[in-house]
């Protein structure tokens, strides 16, 4: 298994845990309730890919690895 997989491994429950102060479904409108689902599930996505990144080039540039 590869470092990066690992990091997902570990990121995208922190993410998830993150984002659960958040309530989504006031930003959208009554009975939109798969577009809400949707977009957390994005953001979900688009903040672990970007926090799995930073950490891997962190730690590639600080060649702790």
């Amino acid at each position: 298994m590869s470092l990066k997989s690992i990091l997902y491994l570990f990121s995208v429950p922190v993410v998830l845990f993150a984002l659960d102060s958040i309530n989504i479904n006031s930003i959208f409108k009554k009975n939109k309730i798969l577009q809400a689902r949707l977009f957390y599930l994005i953001i979900t996505l688009g903040l672990s890919y970007l926090l799995v990144n930073f950490f891997y080039d962190f730690f590639l540039n600080t060649r702790i690895i």
